[in-house]
């Protein structure tokens, strides 16, 4: 299990231990680096808002037109069955909704809630201003850079994910499977993740709705992990899971599954359409917007009704394809533009956001720097409130790279950075007068105290550069970025200590996971 595993993940059967220091805080010594502190980001900016009233009006008219008219298949029949007793009309797995129905059970939704974590200083607020970024999930490769290739998942790779998810204090949920182990059996991977998950990091997780055993294990694993009693876990969220519809217009089985299921015991909900432009929605990017808003809202609209209040956000994953390849595209301006109006929409319904890292570059290299950073920064433009893939992903989702993951993370830092309110102060010594008195025409700022004082915390440090320059890198053979950031997150797994856990905690942890494994786990011929 690589660097320190068997005392930190494998096994639940091992001697139990306690606690250790948090493993995001940031440390000095041999493998500390410089990181910004934890902190939930709020966005100062006003959202970029490429529709006009008319626009936006436009849009819910059509998405409205094509739930009325055109209608969702849900394949899943106690959906089915749930929605016709709402008053929908059901005509074998199509589903209508009225417009006043939807209306009805969006004014349901809150525009604004709060995932506990079993570290409260890790709880999250979803909506508002509040900008929030999640770790790469569900690639079934990883980049392996001491081969040059991408190779198969394992449980080691997503662990020591799991580790710089815990580490780095600009990663605030742990997402699904940073990487699909895919050398344990499909029937028990959720048990064994998700023990490494709850045990390498104390942020909010992330359950799959993928069959019921699944979303049940896991809802209990993040309920024996926090301690809770049953009242307490289902008075609140704790957790929270992601389904996407099978675009175009339909909802499968499985997730509608684990939705109703995640919605009974008052968990997190969120839908995220992937509408790809040219091949499940239309080319156009008002059409694919439209889609998608009809594909979300239905499911949503099903969450309300079973539990009225319940906590839902709309997830927007719509960009466009190569029209010669049939290859997703990813950080191009249909994909920022896509994400700014699913802002506008979301606005427009009261729903927090769900935005996401993404590129299609398959190495960690320039072009997938730059169609991540286009994606975060759309991110920040549509006023999204939670970005999913923030760190480490590669080729549309197909590769994790822990490389990537180090250096997202500096883009994320710089727009943490970015949105501190201090950067735009006009408060006395911000503006600084007497400083520009003190030097006036003929001397520099750099020895004052105004300076000085303000140096330590004024301005971006970033971990990667370590404050070298070019020369100073190419003599120490550390020029090409990802070799710099290779050599980081090792020295990060080195120093890695998982947060503390009570013993009563992780002991009916383990017993539950070593039972859950008794009975089979759960069946993989759905």
């Amino acid at each position: 299990m690589g660097e320190g595993s068997e005392a930190e993940t494998g096994n639940p059967t091992r001697k139990r231990r306690g606690g250790g220091r948090a493993g995001s805080a940031a440390r000095r010594g041999s493998a500390a680096i410089a990181q910004s502190p934890w902190r939930i980001p709020v966005n100062i900016d006003a959202p970029t808002e490429p529709l006009g009233e008319e626009g936006v009006a436009a849009i819910h008219e059509a998405a409205m037109v094509v739930l009325e008219e055109i209608g969702v298949a849900f394949l899943n029949p106690e959906a089915r069955g749930i929605l016709a007793e709402a008053g929908c009309i059901v005509e074998a797995e199509v589903v209508r909704f009225g417009r006043d129905f939807i209306a009805e059970m969006l004014a349901h939704a809150p525009a604004e809630w709060t995932l506990h974590a079993r570290n409260p200083a890790h709880d999250l607020t979803i909506g508002g201003r509040h900008i929030l970024f999640g770790n790469v999930s569900s690639p079934p490769n990883y980049w392996d850079m001491d081969l040059g290739q991408k190779i198969p998942g394992t449980r080691e790779h997503c662990a020591n994910l799991l580790r710089l998810t815990q580490y780095f204090n600009c990663i605030h949920f742990a997402g699904g499977y940073p990487v699909e182990p895919v050398d344990v059996h499909a029937s028990v991977r959720h048990l064994d993740v998700l023990f490494d998950k709850l045990t390498l990091t104390d942020k909010v997780p992330h359950a799959y709705s993928l069959g019921a055993e699944r979303v049940e294990d896991v809802m209990e694993m993040v309920r024996l992990a926090g301690g809770w009693d049953e009242e307490t876990f289902t008075s609140r969220p704790h957790l929270y899971t992601n389904i996407n519809s099978t675009s175009p217009l339909k909802h499968d089985y499985p997730m509608l599954d684990g939705w109703m299921r995640m919605a009974r015991r008052g968990q997190g909900l969120i839908v995220s359409p992937f509408t790809l432009a040219g091949a499940m929605a239309p080319v156009t990017m008002a059409g694919a917007v439209v889609q998608s808003l009809a594909e979300g809202l239905s499911a949503i609209a099903l969450a309300q009704y079973i539990r009225p209040g319940i906590p839902c956000a709309f997830g927007t994953f719509t960009s466009n394809v190569d029209m010669k390849s049939g290859a997703p595209a990813f950080g191009t301006p249909e994909y920022m533009r896509a994400t700014q109006m699913t802002g506008q929409m979301c606005r427009h319904y009261g729903l927090p956001m769900r935005a996401s890292g993404s590129c299609a570059a398959n190495v960690p290299d320039g072009q997938a720097m730059w169609e991540t950073s286009n994606a975060l920064w759309s991110a920040v433009q549509s006023g999204a409130n939670i970005v999913y893939h923030a760190a480490g992903w590669l080729e549309g989702g197909l590769i994790a790279s822990p490389e990537k993951f180090v250096m997202d993370c500096e883009v994320i830092q710089q727009i943490q950075r970015y949105l501190e309110p201090e950067i735009c102060a006009t408060d006395a010594g911000s503006l600084a007068l007497e400083a520009m008195r003190e030097v006036r025409h003929d001397g520099h700022f750099f020895g004052i105290k105004h300076t000085q004082d303000r140096y330590s915390t004024a301005f971006y440090q970033p971990f990667l550069s370590d404050w070298r320059n070019f020369e100073a890198f190419q003599q120490a053979g550390e020029v090409w970025t990802a070799e710099r950031a290779h050599v980081t997150w090792k020295r990060i797994l080195a120093d890695f200590t998982p947060p503390p856990m009570p013993d009563a905690n992780r002991a009916a942890l383990e017993d539950f996971v070593v039972k859950r494994k008794q009975e089979g786990g759960a069946p993989t011929d759905f």
